[in-house]
């Protein structure tokens, strides 16, 4: 029957991991996922988008599992008959300042390999694909798409379950033990033996490296994202995605419109620091985990360095108008009232060293026979086809 295998984390790439592992028939497996439900965080939680490989450095994990994951989920929702819909990205500099950092992204797409990347100079042309946009210059890709990512879990949840994967729901786990090369793992309700295990839990990815004693650091900094729904009576406004130049030092792309794979256009989101890590509004507050990330040796460095970013989120967050002025840049017929309410919210797993520096890469540990996936922020969603073959393939010793 071949090895016992279990996976902590019932979100898109866990749920990929087990699938692929059941598809190459490499034994038994068990996903745990500490919710009632899967996709309950990051993956539920996001704007949806199938990113093509624009902002990635070249050769890095995030590019290389960018690329083959889009062409790979792609497949996955034609097989599935689930939405996938090439709206488009158009990443627009609203003024020549931006025009470097805009050819930046241009290189890094090229060398990426991003499908018909254009680069486009002429304001008409740039009017073509969104008539409202403001700008100077953008580069567009096409095949830029968006998905459901909630329902493409559940999907890969039934082909899990069809193979004879087990997923555990509502059992978080709280006990991981190393014991003659097996792994005891223990959740309040159940205790269960594996010959390998593998973390795939994001916004625990620290925590649940903790029960195993692996070192703390990296750790995950959380960061919520929150959303404005645009009056659907002005949806017109966008045609597929309007993106800003993402300013290189943050790990974060900025304000940006989005029409939804359900045709609801979205704006956001922006990054503000998350009061827990699970907590989606200002009124969700761990004080764990906010000592924790206080107390962390890199929390100076990181305040000192980004201190003026953070009070210019937490600004746009508390205020309207702040937020209004950001998006209203990429689209001057934008008014205050097209932004209707806050109607979705996510929080991002940025991982962070001790030296105060944020993690831009996917970043992997192995410690005996347990796999720690520490850092998995977007576009994971995009790639988790492919961080599945990536794991198997270089830290569970099997070739596909």
């Amino acid at each position: 029957m071949g090895e016992r295998i279990g996976i902590i984390g019932g979100g898109i790439v866990g749920i990929a991991l087990a699938r692929a592992l059941l598809q190459r028939g490499l034994g038994e497996v068990t996903v745990f996922e500490k919710e009632h439900r899967l996709a309950a965080h990051q993956t539920g939680h996001n704007s949806g988008v199938v990113h093509a490989g624009l902002y990635y450095a070249a050769g890095s994990l995030k590019a290389r599992l960018c690329v083959s994951g889009r062409e790979a989920l792609r497949e996955y929702c034609q097989d599935k008959n689930l939405p996938y819909r090439e709206v488009g990205k158009l990443v627009v500099a609203v003024d020549e300042s931006e025009l470097p950092a805009l050819a930046e992204i241009e290189k890094k797409s090229r060398a990426n390999g991003v499908p018909d990347l254009a680069r486009i100079d002429d304001a008409a042309r740039l009017r073509d694909i969104e008539p409202h946009a403001a700008g100077v210059a953008a580069v567009h890709s096409p095949h830029t798409a968006v998905v459901d990512f909630a329902a493409i879990t559940e999907a890969m949840a039934q082909d899990v379950r069809a193979a004879g994967g087990a997923i555990l729901l509502g059992q978080e786990v709280v006990g991981i033990a190393v014991d003659g090369g097996k792994v005891r793992v223990r959740t309040p309700v159940s205790e269960q033996v594996f010959d390998r295990l593998i973390a795939c839990a994001g916004l625990q990815s620290d925590v649940v490296a903790r029960l195993l004693g692996a070192d703390p650091s990296p750790k995950i900094l959380p960061f919520r994202g929150e959303y404005w729904s645009l009056n659907p009576e002005r949806n017109s406004l966008v045609n597929g995605m309007i993106y800003p130049v993402p300013d290189p030092r943050f790990p974060f792309l900025g304000v940006h419109f989005t029409r939804g794979v359900y045709d609801d256009v979205h704006v956001g989101p922006n990054a503000v620091p998350a009061l827990a890590r699970e907590g989606y509004g200002w009124l969700s507050v761990s004080a764990k985990d906010t000592w924790d990330s206080l107390r962390w040796p890199g929390a100076g460095a990181l305040a000192k360095k980004h201190w003026r970013m953070g009070v210019d989120e937490i600004s746009g967050s508390l205020v309207k108008a702040i937020y209004f002025r950001k998006a209203r840049r990429f689209i001057p017929e934008l008014e205050m009232s097209d932004l209707t309410a806050k109607t979705a919210t996510g929080v991002r797993a940025q991982a962070w060293g001790r030296d105060g520096s944020l993690l831009d890469d996917f970043a992997v540990e192995q410690v005996g026979p347990v796999t720690l996936l520490r850092n998995a922020p977007s576009p994971a969603a995009t790639s988790c086809m492919a961080i599945a073959d990536h794991l198997v393939e270089n830290y569970l010793q099997v070739r596909a």
